[in-house]
């Protein structure tokens, strides 16, 4: 994931995403939710992720995922264009998604990535 335009392309070949705004920038939802937005922070994207999966992802990854203040609190992370491993980046955006899921996408989609 290079930039923006790449992190968009991905998410929006996923099932039933469409292109909304959140917080009056165009991303991609599911169900009405974003589950990953451009952010605030140049150079990354924001995308949803539980506390719990956020923290391993800061501590075995901080080149690719951190955050800022504003972040800390919030189920998810800033995520650096051009990471090193895209496939674990693809994977992040992947599980956001499953998590925005309805019983029924999910059981097209399969167990969680």
């Amino acid at each position: 994931m290079n930039d923006w335009d790449e992190v968009v392309a991905f998410a929006c070949a996923l099932p039933h995403v469409e292109m909304g705004l959140f917080y009056g920038k165009p991303c991609p939802k599911l169900n009405g939710k974003a589950f990953v937005s451009q952010g605030g922070e140049p150079g990354s994207f924001h995308v949803m992720s539980p506390h719990e999966e956020k923290a391993v992802l800061l501590d075995t990854d901080p080149d690719t995922f951190w955050q800022t203040p504003h972040y800390a609190r919030w189920p998810g992370l800033l995520v650096r264009f051009g990471s090193a491993d895209p496939a674990r980046v693809r994977s992040v955006i992947q599980r956001a998604w499953w998590d925005r899921a309805t019983r029924a996408q999910r059981a097209a989609w399969g167990d969680r990535p």
